[in-house]
């Protein structure tokens, strides 16, 4: 039996030929996307309808993610298109978090057809333009929100997200666009730091101390007017559902939909993880990083974990990797974390947890001194690294079982 690993916009068949599990988003029905966006837009939940919020806005700012989620905002835009036009003052932020801004083929993908037409109204949000900020306050759990300030001058926004299990966050999606999308460096860091928690988890939300702070800012934010739409994609990036409305209820609602795609029922954990981050969340390590996060969740004590990524554009954002590569080993790097903490640590921590836990290695186009210094072993080809891998659990004298995950990073394996 073969099993198709994507890698960038490809597939590469697996040849198993031992004891293993697939473990993959649930198969839901994609419907007619045309259909579900007009339904959705119909009939909001909690507020009245995207005609009337646009008729009674004097300036509008939409926020929408940047590439490397693959929420379908063009085609969303495109539905809304005569609505937003015929308004006079609407403009467009890029929610980018701490990544860098989109690049023009970048722009193309989020935008699509309407780029050409909006170009002028799309700002980027920069993370490290302080005087872009604006103070509104400490979260309860003691981070200083700073928010760009289109947010408040503009007072009535349009969020256009996706929701899926975030490996610390609990979703994405939701109030997510406003923090850490739109949130300064020095906020987004303190947010993440968070991360380190134990209640950080996938599907965590109340008492998890990342999402507490998403929700502090809301509080804050509550005189906003917000049109709220969250889209649910299917592991293919088919549209599986939308909820348009009000923020939080749209946000629930599109959070039980997502558990019904990503959340897979897992019969063991395997002593071989073989977990792969597909396209576009390939972009770097720091993004694929959550397909070992998944992945860990099936994976034995003591057993290998193997990564699949191209990571078409390097590593991503460098703290981490700086962090992971001035310490021998992964026990070395927390100690390291708990002496100070920068963004982008928690990204080492989680990594270095996995090291100290099972054998990282990854398959990628890294180059091999990179993927050593992240605590990973570099590997060539898909195959031949998972034939090693089978090897070497066998010489351990043990029973080789593979739980595989050909969409790790959109996967949250539960253990029946």
């Amino acid at each position: 039996m073969k099993v198709q690993i994507p890698y960038g916009k490809e597939y590469v068949g697996l040849d198993v030929g031992i004891p293993h599990e697939v473990i993959a988003p649930n198969q839901v029905r994609a419907g007619d996307e045309s259909e579900i966006i007009d339904a959705a837009l119909r009939n909001p939940v909690g507020t009245g309808s995207l005609e009337d919020f646009v008729k009674s806005s004097d300036r509008i700012l939409v926020l929408v993610n940047d590439a490397t989620r693959p929420t379908p905002t063009a085609k969303v835009l495109l539905r809304m298109r005569d609505i937003l036009k015929s308004h006079k003052d609407v403009r467009f932020l890029v929610a980018t978090g701490a990544h860098r801004g989109p690049t023009e083929e970048e722009f193309l993908y989020i935008f699509g057809e309407m780029y050409d037409e909006f170009r002028d109204r799309i700002f980027v949000h920069d993370a490290r333009r302080d005087e872009d900020m604006e103070y509104l306050g400490v979260s309860s759990n003691g981070t200083e929100m700073y928010l760009n300030r289109m947010v408040n001058e503009s007072r009535n926004v349009i969020v256009i997200g996706s929701v899926e299990p975030h490996y610390f966050a609990g979703y994405t999606g939701g109030r997510k666009a406003f923090l850490p999308g739109v949130a300064s460096y020095r906020t987004i860091e303190m947010n993440h730091k968070h991360a380190l928690s134990d209640a950080a988890q996938p599907l965590a939300i109340r008492g998890n101390p990342v999402a507490e702070d998403m929700d502090d800012a809301m509080e804050v934010l509550r005189d906003l007017n917000i049109f709220s739409i969250q889209t649910v994609l299917t592991a293919d990036h088919g549209l599986y559902a939308m909820v348009a409305g009000d923020l939080f209820r749209s946000f629930d609602i599109a959070v039980e939909k997502a558990n019904e795609v990503f959340c897979a029922q897992c019969s063991r954990k395997g002593n071989i993880v073989l977990t792969a981050a597909p396209y576009p969340m390939d972009i770097d390590l720091y993004q694929s990083q959550k397909a070992l996060e998944n992945g860990k969740l099936a994976l034995e004590e003591g057993g290998i974990i193997i990564l699949v990524s191209k990571c078409r554009q390097g590593v991503g954002d460098d703290a981490f990797l700086n962090l992971l590569c001035s310490a021998n080993t992964c026990e070395e790097v927390m100690c390291k974390i708990d002496e100070g903490y920068k963004l982008g640590y928690h990204k080492a921590a989680k990594m270095a947890q996995i090291g100290v836990y099972a054998e990282m290695w990854a398959v990628s186009e890294l180059d091999d001194a990179t993927v050593r210094k992240a605590k990973l072993q570099p590997c060539m080809d898909i195959q031949g690294t998972f034939d090693r891998a089978v090897a070497k659990i066998r010489e351990q004298r043990k029973q080789p079982y593979a739980v595989i995950l050909p969409q790790g990073s959109l996967t949250v394996p539960l253990l029946r």
